[in-house]
């Protein structure tokens, strides 16, 4: 039942019923996050707790949310991109689960950080982040809540990389879980969801086939290598570009062709972004791309691609398909950009399957827990949750699965344990 005094901003209310159905199927296809709601409904871990929670509105996220309010947190949900809101979960967030909610599919970057500063003026004792932009933006404009804020847990790469800088600097006022850290998230989310849903957004976007084209991977971490995969496995030739020699060789031994963007740029027929890095493909990449090449970003902010500086050499854009652009450039050639550069799993398809978040979320939840029961012992620091939690996370999915594993003997055990056998 709606909420009248709630506030709250989203497309449209009559939605949310259509948004229900969709959090209903997706929380079929998260067993393990079902386990720690049902734990979480008894112990009441998070209660009188305020939580603000930055991330892609999306039918997953919302589960996760919920489970959060299952715990007793006082909840309030934001957009981390504003083109990844599922409108119909936003309505649903706010009428059947009285959730407010602050995310409008298409929402301008002013009303975006208008959202942020809703759920910061929430004065929450909890973040839980996607991209670090919440919690800059505390540091930046709020730093005299820093002190109420028991710490926050970050979903990416992207986002981890900007609570490096702030530990670094001594800037960071509050202890932080990378959640993408967690073995059980990167090996799972990075390798095989976006893998599977950077594909399935460039195939929902262009409709093209994938065999005989060659594709072309900046960035060869977990979502570059899952990325490649699932190209390779659809019939492509795959190009690696990397800046590190470890990733490089290693794509290398996979049986990928290593090359600099500059060289791969005159032969990709596809593109794909994964590095969490500013301008990797750079207007002159562009400039030299084959006529009608297509160019895709699965990394979490829309600067990878420089899509705004290859506007002063475009003569026309036309939208294409939903989600695909033309850019008729003034050197006679096309090229073709998905999803204004902005995350292609995300807006041009529905991200990754609910399956794989069950993974994420349960690091996202059990972090936050963590965070709590510690409060008081931890630095402000950037941790990574315990091997054990990982453990716990991964045989609660197996048991979901069906899947039993051997068990180590005594004799077996003292083998391992011992110097002297």
């Amino acid at each position: 039942m709606l909420m009248t005094d709630m506030k709250y901003d989203i497309k449209d209310i009559t939605l949310a019923d259509q948004g229900k159905n969709q959090i209903e199927w997706a929380f079929k296809d998260m067993p393990v996050l079902k386990t720690i709601q049902k734990r979480f409904i008894e112990e009441q871990p998070f209660k009188g707790l305020k939580l603000s929670a930055c991330v892609h509105v999306t039918k997953e996220t919302a589960a996760l949310c919920i489970v959060m309010k299952s715990g007793g947190a006082d909840a309030v949900l934001v957009a981390s991109n504003p083109l990844s809101t599922q409108d119909d979960v936003a309505a649903a967030l706010v009428k059947h689960y009285g959730i407010p909610t602050f995310a409008v599919a298409g929402e301008s970057v002013e009303q975006y950080k208008a959202h942020i500063k809703e759920a910061i003026n929430h004065k929450p004792d909890i973040i839980i982040d996607d991209g670090c932009d919440m919690v800059s933006m505390v540091h930046a404009e709020y730093p005299e809540l820093t002190s109420k804020i028991i710490g926050s847990t970050e979903e990416t790469t992207t986002g981890i990389i900007r609570l490096k800088a702030l530990e670094a600097q001594g800037e960071l006022k509050f202890p932080a879980v990378g959640v993408n850290t967690s073995l059980t998230k990167h090996l799972y989310d990075n390798r095989y969801g976006t893998g599977q849903s950077s594909m399935d957004g460039i195939l929902r976007g262009a409709n093209i086939l994938i065999a005989g084209k060659t594709v072309v991977i900046s960035g060869y971490g977990w979502c570059g290598r899952g990325c490649a995969l699932r190209a390779k496995a659809l019939g492509a030739n795959v190009i690696v570009c990397e800046v590190d020699p470890l990733k490089a060789l290693e794509a290398a031994m996979e049986g990928y062709r290593v090359m600099p963007i500059e060289k791969a740029a005159l032969e990709g027929d596809i593109f794909l972004t994964v590095t969490g890095d500013k301008h990797v493909v750079d207007v002159k990449h562009l400039l030299s791309m084959k006529d009608g090449a297509f160019v895709a970003n699965a990394g979490h902010f829309d600067w990878e691609v420089n899509v705004s500086g290859l506007k002063a050499f475009t003569d026309e854009i036309k939208e294409i398909r939903p989600n695909l652009e033309e850019y008729k450039l003034n050197n006679g050639k096309s090229i073709y950009v998905f999803a204004q550069g902005r995350l292609v799993n995300l807006v041009a398809a529905e991200g990754h399957p609910a399956s794989v978040m069950d993974m994420s979320f349960a690091n996202q939840a059990l972090g936050i827990e963590f965070l709590v029961k510690n409060y008081g012992k931890l630095e402000n620091k950037l941790y990574t949750l315990p091997h054990d939690v990982d453990v716990e996370i991964a045989k609660l999915k197996l048991k979901s699965m069906g899947i039993k594993i051997d068990t180590l003997t005594s004799e077996q055990e003292e083998y391992l344990n011992s110097w002297k056998m």
